[in-house]
């Protein structure tokens, strides 16, 4: 049997990581993610379940071994608890991890049902703890976030919160989300403001940097440095024992460890969450390509991935915003 090739690009970055946009949808606005009316894709344009599986399992057989189910908001999806089945039973074909990101508001009453469908851990967005300030940034409320985080505890998920710091907006809750986090032995990262939102909106002096943020936390707390892998996040221990990361894609661009690769919810391919255009494998697909053409075009797609954002950084130029995207 011939032993298959590691899926790289020409940087010599092997990628290990695929994240799946489910639905472009989402039931929040934050401002830093999506334009304040968004347009959503054509429903009959988004991949259904059997092709989500279908390339879920061509990656997978490409040496994918962790997939993130990402949105708009997954649990907007209705037949999501059934896309969940269908991947976990990949980890007999080498999958290892099945992870998704949500912003929790909806998913108390199936938190138990996802786990034991065989979500391994979720991200959970929690920018503020403060209801009017997360309201200003999502314009939504917090409560139904918490209860939603308070039902994956109690059904025991693995959870990580993410909070993407924005100048003017919260970086007051930074120590306070940090504490709430630490008392609840829930790991933290911190996000600075990427360039993904509506067109024109970024600006950089609203990027509130990981020098900001750890001076910030280090007024009342220890925060050592720790040394860095290949994940995104600059990881910290804060005093002696909690552990905190920070994602500083613009301040400290990671983009010479990425090991990620990202479909939209119709089936593009991004190999940088960057890149102005995709790889149209959801429309390949549907127009007959089988396994070994939609190979073939990965691995090409993969091999021309560029440096990264390191290497062109600001807002890029495209109509897919981070909503259509996935986080």
């Amino acid at each position: 049997m011939a032993m298959m090739l590691p899926l790289a690009d020409s940087h010599g970055r092997t990628k290990r990581k695929l994240r799946i946009s489910l639905t472009d949808r989402c039931n929040f606005r934050c401002t830093y993610c999506m334009p304040e009316h968004p347009a959503w894709l054509p429903r009959a344009s988004l991949l259904e379940r059997h092709e989500v599986l279908r390339l879920a399992r061509l990656f997978v057989g490409q040496g994918i071994t962790h997939i993130r189910l990402t949105g708009g908001e997954p649990l907007l999806r209705r037949d999501l608890l059934a896309c969940v089945e269908d991947l976990s039973a990949l980890k007999a074909q080498g999958l290892q991890r099945l992870s998704m990101t949500t912003n929790a508001s909806l998913i108390a009453p199936q938190a138990a049902a996802l786990v034991a469908a065989g979500i391994d851990d979720f991200n959970v967005s929690l920018d503020a703890l403060d209801a009017d300030t997360f309201g200003r940034m999502t314009r939504r409320e917090v409560a139904p976030v918490l209860a939603g985080i308070d039902a994956l505890m109690a059904a025991g998920a693995r959870i990580k919160l993410n909070a993407v710091v924005v100048r003017g907006d919260n970086e007051s809750q930074l120590r306070p989300l940090l504490s709430w986090a630490m008392a609840r032995g829930l790991p933290l990262r911190f996000i600075e403001y990427m360039p993904l939102d509506a067109p024109g909106h970024w600006q950089k002096d609203a990027v509130v940097t990981e020098a900001e943020i750890i001076a910030d936390l280090r007024e009342e707390h220890r925060v050592e440095r720790q040394v860095r892998s290949s994940d995104p996040a600059t990881p910290y221990l804060v005093d002696g024992h909690y552990p905190l990361g920070i994602i500083s894609t613009v301040s400290q661009p990671f983009c010479a460890s990425c090991d990620r690769l990202r479909i939209t919810a119709t089936g593009e391919l991004f190999t940088c969450l960057f890149s102005a255009t995709g790889t149209p494998l959801g429309v390949r697909m549907r127009e007959g390509a089988d396994d070994t053409a939609l190979e073939a075009l990965v691995r090409t797609a993969v091999w021309r991935k560029d440096a990264g954002y390191a290497s062109r950084p600001g807002p890029v130029d495209r109509a897919t915003t981070m909503h259509a995207m996935g986080g």
